[in-house]
């Protein structure tokens, strides 16, 4: 069995909720759980959309990248 240890330099993950609060909540938790593999966030892209009924649902892009480069 033979382990890779090499380091993620570059992540993007993609996120999306009906409410902003909600939103933020994930990308919050998933901070936290990239910082274990050293990764800080590098820049953050947003949107609101509005359906046909004017129900808003939120969504977001974050790159995260190896601390340090």
């Amino acid at each position: 069995m033979n382990l890779d240890f090499t380091l993620i330099e570059d992540k993007i993950e993609f996120f999306e909720a009906p409410q902003l609060s909600l939103l933020e909540k994930k990308i919050n938790e998933q901070i936290d759980h990239n910082r274990a593999l050293m990764l800080g966030v590098h820049s953050v892209s947003h949107q609101m959309h509005m359906d046909e009924e004017g129900r808003k649902y939120y969504s977001a892009v974050v790159h995260f990248k190896l601390k340090g480069k």
